[in-house]
């Protein structure tokens, strides 16, 4: 039952990190690849902040948002002067950085030796040390994220973002300022993104740099590939099919001596014919691509 419980706990972190990415990716058009390190600084910020300095969860979650909101807003103005596969070259740069000041700065971060002894979350004085209450907290910001983007969404801001995606030309034609709506959306897709990386921080109780590089990034803009761009439910799903799959393949069998290397071209090969199928991943990533240099 721990196994189960923790297995959706990934799933309501990996769902969080989908619907954030999509505010930019799925509604805007903005394809990033930097998205692993503002998770990164969520989860950094405060594990610094709860075991040098006694802050709280909820006192470092808003912080961490903040300083996540900050950093992406510099970043920002730099990448989004860049269009199209510039962008992404330019955001996958970007993470590549954030993950070296993790992995490099040592006073601050500890580097490869990472946090460790990070605090459980205490909630009106109780502590939430168990999976099952860890899960419902979760959910509970699962839910919170979902009903805000999906109001956003349904806002005259949410229709200007996806009126960006599908011909930024016309967009600025009929007054539209495309170069603000998309430093909103990419700030506060990096602030929604600190959530889980706090979440994530309190839950393991030490991170290390290995858990925010480019792959995972990779990984998160998958999950909103496979689930639709734009589609909040489908980052859902298309989290616990991605968090589950591997998890059932182990148990699969198959003899030991080959095991690990079948599992993963099983897993492969499953993931390929699922992009290539899906009627709302790749195929809009494409077709919106081709509208907008059209």
């Amino acid at each position: 039952m721990e196994y189960i419980l923790h297995l959706f706990i990934l799933i309501c972190f990996y769902t969080l990190l989908s619907q954030s990415l999509n505010l930019s990716a799925g509604f805007t058009g903005l394809i990033s690849l930097a998205h692993a390190g503002f998770y990164g600084i969520g989860a950094y910020t405060t594990s610094i902040l709860s075991t040098q300095f006694g802050f709280s969860f909820w006192l470092s979650i808003p912080l961490a948002m903040f300083i996540s909101g900050v950093i992406s807003l510099i970043v920002s103005l730099i990448a989004l002067r860049t269009v199209e596969d510039y962008f992404i070259i330019c955001t996958m740069g970007i993470q590549v950085i954030l993950s070296s000041i993790m992995n490099n700065w040592m006073d601050l971060t500890r580097g490869p030796l990472g946090i460790p002894g990070i605090p459980s979350i205490s909630f009106f004085g109780i502590t939430l040390d168990s999976k099952m209450s860890f899960l419902l907290l979760s959910l509970f910001f699962v839910a919170l994220v979902w009903f805000v983007l999906r109001n956003v969404s349904k806002s005259g801001f949410g229709k200007t973002l996806l009126a960006i995606s599908e011909d930024e030309i016309y967009s600025q034609s009929i007054g539209k300022n495309v170069y603000l709506s998309k430093t909103v959306s990419f700030t506060l897709s990096a602030m929604f993104a600190a959530i889980p990386g706090t979440l994530y921080a309190h839950y393991i109780s030490y991170i290390d740099p290995t858990s925010f590089t480019v792959a995972e990034s990779i990984f998160v803009l998958s999950i909103v590939i496979i689930g639709g761009l734009g589609n909040l439910t489908g980052s859902f799903l298309a989290s616990a099919f991605l968090v589950l799959l591997p998890e059932a393949l182990r148990f699969v069998g198959m003899p030991d001596n080959i095991a690990a290397n079948m599992r993963q071209i099983i897993y492969g090969l499953i993931l390929v014919a699922v992009m290539m199928t899906g009627k709302n991943g790749v195929k809009e990533l494409f077709t919106s691509k081709a509208k907008r240099t059209a």
